[in-house]
């Protein structure tokens, strides 16, 4: 355990456990999807992207098969946004994009951390804005508890219960230069 300031820090997951996770949730993945040629994925930005693009290159590691994935940038479809509250859109890390039909195929959201839920709810609404896909299924990397919506990961690297005081942060070496997961926790000891 690590401390910065008043900030204790565990490391929940090196870059090995995270590459063995990613290779397992892969796996998992063709296991559930028989139809891989309809299997099409969608990396919540930001950290879901990277993660997206990694599944795909297992699933065609172990198959031949490479399904395409694309990017979701919720932002706009939270339901945290109140009307007259400001948006700096230049902000957002990227747009959504992506060059495939979404009518009749298997949907992989994937993002990084699940918690209340609201961030996959937006990219479901955004989803059906760009289609009607025959399902949506949800991989994410950890779960770290505290859902205020009935939302569940099909997929599931890690699962890890946190206070209020804690939180989970992802870094990956696409956006961060490094691979880990840390577990952080407020400290009830101030440094004077």
């Amino acid at each position: 355990m690590s401390r910065e300031t008043d900030v204790e820090t565990t490391i929940l997951m090196d870059a090995d456990a995270m590459a063995a996770t990613l290779n397992s949730m892969a796996l998992a993945v063709v296991n559930g999807n028989p139809d891989l040629g309809s299997l099409a994925l969608l990396g919540i930005l930001r950290r879901g992207e990277p993660l997206a693009i990694r599944i795909a290159g297992l699933i065609e590691k172990a198959t031949g098969i490479a399904p395409p994935v694309g990017a979701l940038s919720t932002t706009l479809y939270r339901d945290d946004l109140h009307a007259g509250s400001a948006v700096d859109v230049t902000s957002r890390s990227g747009e959504t994009y992506f060059d495939f039909s979404l009518e009749g195929r298997t949907v992989l959201l994937v993002d990084d951390v699940l918690s209340a839920g609201r961030t996959i709810r937006a990219a479901m609404g955004e989803i059906m804005d760009y289609g009607r896909p025959r399902r949506i299924q949800l991989a994410c990397l950890v779960d770290r508890g505290g859902r205020e919506l009935p939302i569940q990961a099909d997929y599931l690297g890690y699962s890890v219960e946190t206070t209020e005081e804690e939180w989970v942060s992802v870094r990956l070496r696409e956006v961060d230069g490094e691979d880990l997961v840390l577990v952080h926790k407020r400290s009830s000891e101030r440094n004077l």
